[in-house]
């Protein structure tokens, strides 16, 4: 798995990111580009604006961190087509510019604050997270959508 805390990989991701345009064609799923850059960016309001979103209850927060955690933590890569959360689906038109950005943003965000600032760091729906762990999760979801644009 890709370090998303390095510097040449951060700029690897940005650079693919660099390379989509609002016409880029997806290869499988159901969101525009606009929409997934969108999507991606919920993942990180989770890190930075926690407080956006409704904590999980108790029964919702067993399941997720026994059931559906292991599978977004580890390192191997999500399959097509998997099914999406509804709190990350984006169902609008989405400004391109602006969510692509903001992704970058995201993206430089988290590897300036680097390793560190994430080992032991809490998840809204996961808990406490190794930084290896925050790592395979973020950097599994970015290739696979940017996979899933051909970039």
């Amino acid at each position: 798995m890709q370090n998303i805390f390095d510097a040449k990989v951060a700029q690897e991701y940005i650079n693919r990111i660099n390379n989509l345009t609002p016409e880029t064609q997806r290869k499988w799923g159901k969101m525009s580009v606009d929409q997934v850059l969108a999507h991606l960016n919920v993942a990180y309001s989770f890190i930075f604006e926690p407080e956006k979103h409704k904590k999980p209850s108790f029964i919702a927060k067993f399941l997720l961190s026994n059931f559906v955690k292991p599978k977004i933590v580890n390192d191997k890569p999500y399959k097509q087509s998997l099914p999406t959360s509804p709190v990350f689906i984006i169902a609008d038109q989405r400004n391109f510019e602006e969510e692509k950005k903001k992704l970058i943003g995201n993206i430089q965000r988290v590897q300036q604050l680097g390793k560190e600032a994430f080992d032991g760091k809490m998840s809204h729906s996961f808990g406490k997270l190794t930084a290896q762990e925050w790592n395979n999760m973020l950097a599994k979801h970015l290739n696979h959508h940017l996979d899933q644009f051909g970039v």
